[in-house]
Protein backbone atom coordinates (compact mmCIF):
# COMPACT_ATOMS: atom_id res chain seq x y z
CA UNK A 1 0.00 0.00 0.00
CA UNK A 2 3.02 2.76 0.99
CA UNK A 3 3.82 1.46 -2.79
CA UNK A 4 0.77 2.51 -4.42
CA UNK A 5 0.77 5.99 -2.63
CA UNK A 6 4.39 6.47 -3.44
CA UNK A 7 3.42 5.86 -6.83
CA UNK A 8 0.50 8.04 -6.64
CA UNK A 9 2.91 11.08 -5.21
CA UNK A 10 5.06 10.74 -8.51
CA UNK A 11 2.30 10.77 -10.60
CA UNK A 12 0.20 12.99 -9.14
CA UNK A 13 0.07 15.66 -12.05
CA UNK A 14 -1.11 12.70 -14.31
CA UNK A 15 -3.95 11.91 -11.60
CA UNK A 16 -4.58 15.91 -11.40
CA UNK A 17 -4.90 16.29 -15.27
CA UNK A 18 -6.84 13.12 -15.80
CA UNK A 19 -9.57 14.04 -13.04
CA UNK A 20 -9.49 18.07 -14.63
CA UNK A 21 -10.41 15.90 -18.40
CA UNK A 22 -13.57 13.98 -17.17
CA UNK A 23 -14.87 16.57 -15.65
CA UNK A 24 -14.84 18.79 -18.77
CA UNK A 25 -15.80 15.72 -20.87
CA UNK A 26 -19.41 15.90 -18.37
CA UNK A 27 -19.89 19.12 -19.51
CA UNK A 28 -17.93 19.34 -23.25
CA UNK A 29 -20.25 21.78 -25.86
CA UNK A 30 -22.62 22.40 -22.66
CA UNK A 31 -23.91 26.44 -22.72
CA UNK A 32 -23.78 26.53 -18.85
CA UNK A 33 -20.87 24.27 -18.33
CA UNK A 34 -19.45 23.54 -14.60
CA UNK A 35 -22.47 25.03 -13.52
CA UNK A 36 -24.38 22.25 -14.27
CA UNK A 37 -22.94 20.44 -11.29
CA UNK A 38 -24.82 22.91 -8.82
CA UNK A 39 -28.06 23.16 -11.12
CA UNK A 40 -28.46 19.34 -11.26
CA UNK A 41 -29.21 18.65 -7.56
CA UNK A 42 -31.79 21.70 -7.46
CA UNK A 43 -33.33 20.05 -10.16
CA UNK A 44 -33.31 16.63 -8.49
CA UNK A 45 -34.90 18.06 -5.68
CA UNK A 46 -37.88 20.24 -7.58
CA UNK A 47 -38.55 16.73 -9.36
CA UNK A 48 -38.64 14.76 -6.13
CA UNK A 49 -40.81 17.27 -4.59
CA UNK A 50 -43.85 17.58 -7.11
CA UNK A 51 -43.05 13.35 -7.03
CA UNK A 52 -43.68 13.17 -3.74
CA UNK A 53 -46.89 15.86 -3.60
CA UNK A 54 -48.69 13.93 -6.17
CA UNK A 55 -48.01 10.25 -5.41
CA UNK A 56 -48.27 11.47 -1.59
CA UNK A 57 -45.01 9.31 -0.79
CA UNK A 58 -44.54 8.38 2.94
CA UNK A 59 -41.01 9.45 3.17
CA UNK A 60 -40.79 13.81 3.41
CA UNK A 61 -38.31 15.04 0.74
CA UNK A 62 -35.22 15.91 2.96
CA UNK A 63 -35.40 11.83 4.04
CA UNK A 64 -35.53 10.58 0.75
CA UNK A 65 -33.08 12.74 -1.25
CA UNK A 66 -30.39 12.01 2.06
CA UNK A 67 -30.51 8.38 0.31
CA UNK A 68 -31.11 9.54 -3.51
CA UNK A 69 -27.95 11.62 -3.31
CA UNK A 70 -25.20 8.97 -2.05
CA UNK A 71 -26.54 6.93 -4.78
CA UNK A 72 -26.35 8.89 -7.47
CA UNK A 73 -22.25 8.91 -6.78
CA UNK A 74 -22.27 5.44 -6.62
CA UNK A 75 -24.19 4.70 -10.12
CA UNK A 76 -23.18 7.41 -11.74
CA UNK A 77 -19.01 6.31 -10.70
CA UNK A 78 -19.66 2.73 -11.34
CA UNK A 79 -21.17 3.75 -14.78
CA UNK A 80 -18.31 5.90 -15.58
CA UNK A 81 -15.71 3.90 -14.24
CA UNK A 82 -16.73 0.56 -16.73
CA UNK A 83 -14.80 2.23 -19.65
CA UNK A 84 -11.85 3.66 -17.75
CA UNK A 85 -9.32 0.90 -18.70
CA UNK A 86 -10.98 -0.48 -22.66
CA UNK A 87 -11.99 2.82 -23.17
CA UNK A 88 -8.65 4.56 -22.60
CA UNK A 89 -6.61 2.07 -24.64
CA UNK A 90 -3.85 4.25 -26.20
CA UNK A 91 -3.05 5.15 -23.14
CA UNK A 92 -2.97 1.89 -21.30
CA UNK A 93 -0.46 0.29 -24.39
CA UNK A 94 1.33 3.05 -25.16
CA UNK A 95 2.44 4.87 -21.47
CA UNK A 96 4.28 4.06 -18.51
CA UNK A 97 2.45 4.79 -15.52
CA UNK A 98 -0.10 3.04 -12.29
CA UNK A 99 -2.94 2.14 -14.06
CA UNK A 100 -5.07 2.10 -10.99
CA UNK A 101 -4.94 6.46 -11.75
CA UNK A 102 -7.28 5.68 -14.51
CA UNK A 103 -10.51 4.63 -12.14
CA UNK A 104 -9.34 6.82 -9.24
CA UNK A 105 -9.43 9.58 -11.43
CA UNK A 106 -13.23 8.84 -12.45
CA UNK A 107 -13.86 8.57 -8.98
CA UNK A 108 -12.19 11.84 -7.63
CA UNK A 109 -13.74 13.66 -10.88
CA UNK A 110 -17.87 12.29 -9.86
CA UNK A 111 -16.60 13.30 -5.95
CA UNK A 112 -16.16 16.66 -7.16
CA UNK A 113 -19.39 16.76 -8.29
CA UNK A 114 -20.99 14.46 -5.11
CA UNK A 115 -19.34 17.14 -2.45
CA UNK A 116 -20.87 20.10 -4.31
CA UNK A 117 -24.67 17.76 -4.40
CA UNK A 118 -24.22 17.65 -0.70
CA UNK A 119 -23.27 21.78 -0.19
CA UNK A 120 -26.67 21.95 -1.81
CA UNK A 121 -28.78 19.84 0.23
CA UNK A 122 -27.00 20.74 3.40
CA UNK A 123 -27.60 24.74 2.02
CA UNK A 124 -31.39 23.41 0.95
CA UNK A 125 -32.03 21.94 4.53
CA UNK A 126 -33.53 24.67 6.72
CA UNK A 127 -36.16 24.68 3.64
CA UNK A 128 -36.83 20.85 3.72
CA UNK A 129 -36.45 20.02 7.33
CA UNK A 130 -37.05 23.60 9.33
CA UNK A 131 -33.10 23.06 10.29
CA UNK A 132 -29.24 21.62 10.37
CA UNK A 133 -28.71 18.38 12.21
CA UNK A 134 -26.21 18.96 15.22
CA UNK A 135 -24.86 15.26 13.45
CA UNK A 136 -23.22 16.83 10.46
CA UNK A 137 -19.63 15.82 11.92
CA UNK A 138 -20.83 12.41 11.28
CA UNK A 139 -19.77 13.72 7.34
CA UNK A 140 -16.47 13.48 7.96
CA UNK A 141 -16.20 9.78 8.21
CA UNK A 142 -18.69 8.81 6.27
CA UNK A 143 -17.55 10.12 3.13
CA UNK A 144 -13.59 8.59 3.32
CA UNK A 145 -15.53 5.01 4.33
CA UNK A 146 -17.91 5.92 0.88
CA UNK A 147 -15.34 7.15 -0.95
CA UNK A 148 -12.78 3.89 -0.12
CA UNK A 149 -16.03 1.41 -0.85
CA UNK A 150 -16.85 3.63 -4.42
CA UNK A 151 -13.12 3.13 -5.50
CA UNK A 152 -13.08 -0.34 -4.65
CA UNK A 153 -15.58 -1.38 -6.66
CA UNK A 154 -14.70 0.74 -9.68
CA UNK A 155 -11.67 -1.07 -9.94
CA UNK A 156 -14.01 -4.91 -10.25
CA UNK A 157 -15.87 -3.40 -12.73
CA UNK A 158 -12.96 -1.46 -14.86
CA UNK A 159 -11.05 -4.87 -14.50
CA UNK A 160 -14.31 -6.97 -15.92
CA UNK A 161 -14.94 -4.71 -18.34
CA UNK A 162 -11.13 -5.60 -19.50
CA UNK A 163 -12.10 -9.58 -20.13
CA UNK A 164 -15.68 -9.51 -20.48
CA UNK A 165 -17.58 -6.85 -22.57
CA UNK A 166 -20.87 -7.51 -21.26
CA UNK A 167 -19.80 -5.84 -17.88
CA UNK A 168 -21.75 -2.55 -18.49
CA UNK A 169 -24.92 -4.64 -19.23
CA UNK A 170 -25.05 -6.65 -16.58
CA UNK A 171 -23.53 -3.74 -14.33
CA UNK A 172 -27.12 -1.62 -15.35
CA UNK A 173 -29.39 -4.74 -13.99
CA UNK A 174 -27.65 -5.22 -10.66
CA UNK A 175 -28.22 -1.97 -9.81
CA UNK A 176 -31.39 -1.78 -10.93
CA UNK A 177 -31.93 -4.13 -8.21
CA UNK A 178 -29.78 -2.93 -5.63
CA UNK A 179 -31.37 0.24 -5.47
CA UNK A 180 -34.21 -1.48 -4.49
CA UNK A 181 -32.76 -3.45 -1.81
CA UNK A 182 -31.59 -0.56 0.25
CA UNK A 183 -33.93 1.45 1.93
CA UNK A 184 -33.33 4.78 -0.32
CA UNK A 185 -37.06 4.90 -0.89
CA UNK A 186 -38.80 3.75 1.80
CA UNK A 187 -37.61 3.87 5.49
CA UNK A 188 -35.82 0.97 7.38
CA UNK A 189 -38.18 0.35 9.49
CA UNK A 190 -40.31 -0.88 6.20
CA UNK A 191 -37.98 -3.81 6.18
CA UNK A 192 -39.84 -6.89 8.20
CA UNK A 193 -37.80 -6.90 12.08
CA UNK A 194 -36.69 -10.57 11.17
CA UNK A 195 -34.55 -9.24 8.47
CA UNK A 196 -34.25 -5.64 9.31
CA UNK A 197 -30.65 -6.73 10.79
CA UNK A 198 -29.37 -9.10 7.67
CA UNK A 199 -30.30 -5.65 5.65
CA UNK A 200 -27.03 -4.32 6.80
CA UNK A 201 -25.30 -6.80 4.66
CA UNK A 202 -25.48 -4.75 2.17
CA UNK A 203 -23.19 -1.92 2.77
CA UNK A 204 -24.89 0.95 1.20
CA UNK A 205 -27.88 0.54 3.54
CA UNK A 206 -25.47 1.41 6.60
CA UNK A 207 -24.03 4.63 4.81
CA UNK A 208 -27.51 5.83 3.72
CA UNK A 209 -29.13 5.12 7.39
CA UNK A 210 -25.52 7.17 8.76
CA UNK A 211 -26.44 9.86 6.03
CA UNK A 212 -29.40 10.14 7.88
CA UNK A 213 -28.43 10.57 11.22
CA UNK A 214 -25.84 13.00 9.73
CA UNK A 215 -28.71 15.32 7.86
CA UNK A 216 -31.71 14.32 9.53
CA UNK A 217 -31.16 12.91 13.19
CA UNK A 218 -32.99 10.09 11.91
CA UNK A 219 -32.24 7.48 15.21
CA UNK A 220 -29.91 4.88 14.19
CA UNK A 221 -29.07 2.11 17.22
CA UNK A 222 -25.22 0.61 16.17
CA UNK A 223 -25.08 -2.78 16.60
CA UNK A 224 -23.01 -6.10 15.55
CA UNK A 225 -24.76 -5.70 12.21
CA UNK A 226 -23.28 -2.30 11.57
CA UNK A 227 -20.08 -3.05 12.18
CA UNK A 228 -19.86 -5.95 9.84
CA UNK A 229 -21.12 -3.74 7.18
CA UNK A 230 -18.39 -1.44 8.02
CA UNK A 231 -15.92 -3.93 7.46
CA UNK A 232 -17.78 -5.34 4.14
CA UNK A 233 -16.76 -1.95 3.05
CA UNK A 234 -13.26 -2.14 3.38
CA UNK A 235 -13.52 -5.86 2.32
CA UNK A 236 -14.86 -4.28 -1.11
CA UNK A 237 -12.16 -2.25 -1.31
CA UNK A 238 -9.00 -4.46 -0.98
CA UNK A 239 -10.86 -7.21 -3.30
CA UNK A 240 -11.29 -4.84 -6.11
CA UNK A 241 -7.32 -3.34 -5.62
CA UNK A 242 -5.82 -6.69 -5.30
CA UNK A 243 -7.93 -8.15 -8.31
CA UNK A 244 -6.72 -4.83 -10.51
CA UNK A 245 -3.32 -5.59 -9.23
CA UNK A 246 -3.41 -8.90 -10.69
CA UNK A 247 -4.63 -8.07 -14.02
CA UNK A 248 -2.79 -4.89 -14.41
CA UNK A 249 0.67 -5.98 -15.62
CA UNK A 250 -1.31 -7.79 -18.90
CA UNK A 251 -3.94 -5.17 -19.17
CA UNK A 252 -1.75 -3.65 -22.77
CA UNK A 253 -1.72 -7.53 -24.21
CA UNK A 254 -5.90 -7.47 -23.72
CA UNK A 255 -6.33 -4.41 -25.13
Amino acid sequence: MYSLLKSLYFYRELLWNLVIRNLKIRYKNSALGFLWTLLNPLFLIFIYYFFIRLMRFQMNLAELLSGVIPWHFLSMTLGDSVETISGNSTLVTKIRFPRIILPLSTVLANLVNYLLSLAVLILCLPLLQGGISVYLFWLLPLLPLQFIFVLGLSLIVSTCNVYFKDTGHLLSVAMMAWFFLTPIIYPLTQIPVAFRDLAFLNPMTSLVCLYRLAFLQVPLHFNVWILSSGIILFLVFFLGYRLFSHFEPIFADEL
